[in-house]
């Protein structure tokens, strides 16, 4: 049984690790070894790794992988993902091409506001707040106008501020409901600093406030914080080809594969069991790009499952239609995204993926995530109405297997031929293994 440990944060790095070791790995003699042999031989690269956390004792690695040929409003793409589950780049890359020869992705950013609030307790008249309201917006604006000016300047900012009463849902709890729109940088720090002015300027107003009773210039703030739910800051991407032209599918005609896609689809915006799985795929492409260009996948996810619920039950985020002989496919999805600040400027190899993506604007960004959200989705509908979804991805999953068998590189390759055209079954390749190692 370990025992608290005081001061660890201030330990070197060496110290972090042999506590480490020496605290739960007794009977491993091999941790400390796996621990280093991540850390990089480039000391200053290490230590730029080291300081984006604290307590860092080495780096955890996902394969950057890239899913080429999208092309994506007439422009051509390769996309940059970061993701350790095996057959999401291979299916991205396949939808990829084969929309490339239909007319390709169309997208459009809808709108790009984002949210931040101020949450506080009042139990005075409401009349009262709502006038004092009126009377300290304009100072709200003006006390932040240190923090705003280079966003102004750039076109962003502050958008509105709007008192909510939400006394219904709790007693005495109302809310300064603020939009904003913070351009290429996602907006966080933007934003929170934002908010913070607006409370501390609310609550030294109110104490200045004449018409308030002593008691009602007790505002109570409880907290200021930006939301992760962007529903105003949404983007739409789709497909569409003649219903003849998905033609690719063998043993299923056009018109087949058609009428069982929308219907796999409409059963995804129906059942919450299903739709939840539905929306997983989409955001295994969606978050391999987001992790890959450096930004908040928690945070994308967390408003992406919000905005699936929004209408009271949780949903498919993909509509499909068959209309005058035309399959459709499309996607809305809230992105608050950046890439500008946090580790765009800093990770070399976000740097790179930015740049391979020839340097796009935050909206630019998100229509390239929607696309690898959409792709990924028609990829795994494509699977499940036809072959079945076991056949590709236990095929992508051989080489884990092979690879937690320790098998050596010709067996790799002999185990691979014997699978060509096979479903890939666990039970069957440790079969294969062992009677090629004579077991």
């Amino acid at each position: 049984m370990i025992k608290p440990v005081k001061g660890f944060s201030k330990l070197s790095k060496e110290e972090k690790v042999s506590w480490v070791v020496s605290s739960f790995f007794k009977e491993n003699p091999q941790a400390e070894s796996i621990i280093k042999r991540y850390w990089n031989d480039d000391h200053a690269l290490q230590q730029l790794h080291d300081e984006f956390i604290e307590n860092t004792i080495s780096n955890y690695y996902l394969p950057f992988g890239i899913a080429p040929n999208f092309l994506i409003n007439g422009k051509l793409f390769a996309i940059p993902m970061a993701i350790e589950e095996s057959s999401v780049v291979a299916a991205a890359s396949k939808a990829a091409k084969f929309w490339l020869e239909r007319g390709g992705f169309k997208t459009e950013v809808l709108a790009t506001t984002k949210i931040g609030q101020v949450h506080f307790m009042y139990t005075g008249d409401k009349q009262l707040l709502n006038d004092f309201f009126t009377e300290v917006k304009p100072k709200l604006i003006t006390d932040s106008k240190s923090i705003t000016k280079n966003m102004d300047k750039r076109g962003g900012g502050i958008q509105s501020i709007v008192l909510v009463d939400k006394t219904s849902v709790l007693d005495n709890y109302y809310q300064l409901h603020c939009s904003f729109e913070t351009l290429d940088a996602m907006g966080a720090n933007f934003i929170n600093s934002c908010l913070e002015q607006f409370a501390k300027t609310f609550k030294r107003e109110a104490k200045s406030f004449e018409r308030f009773a002593d008691h009602e210039k007790d505002i109570d703030i409880v907290m200021s914080i930006l939301s992760n739910y962007v529903p105003d800051c949404v983007v739409r991407a789709e497909v569409s080809c003649p219903v003849s032209e998905l033609n690719e599918d063998e043993g299923v005609t056009p018109n087949e594969f058609a009428e069982k896609f929308v219907r796999a689809v409409q059963i995804a915006q129906v059942e919450p069991y299903r739709a939840v799985t539905h929306n997983k795929g989409i955001m295994n492409g969606v978050d391999a790009v987001v992790l890959a260009t450096g930004n908040d996948f928690r945070a994308v996810e967390a408003g992406v499952h919000a905005y699936a619920a929004r209408n009271g039950s949780y949903s498919s985020l993909t509509h499909a239609s068959v209309e005058n002989g035309i399959f459709k496919f499309w996607i809305e999805l809230p992105l608050a995204l950046g890439t500008v600040g946090g580790l765009t400027n800093l990770h070399p190899l976000v740097k790179l993926a930015l740049e391979m993506l020839e340097k796009p604007s935050a909206k630019e960004l998100m229509q390239i995530v929607a696309v690898a959200g959409l792709a990924q989705n028609f990829g795994a509908l494509r699977s499940l109405t036809t072959t079945g979804i076991q056949k590709g991805h236990m095929k992508m999953h051989l080489m884990n297997i092979l690879n937690q068998m320790g098998a050596t590189v010709d067996e790799k390759k002999l185990i691979a031929v014997y699978f060509e055209g096979k479903t890939v079954v666990h039970s069957d390749v440790v079969s294969k293994f062992n009677e090629l190692r004579g077991v």
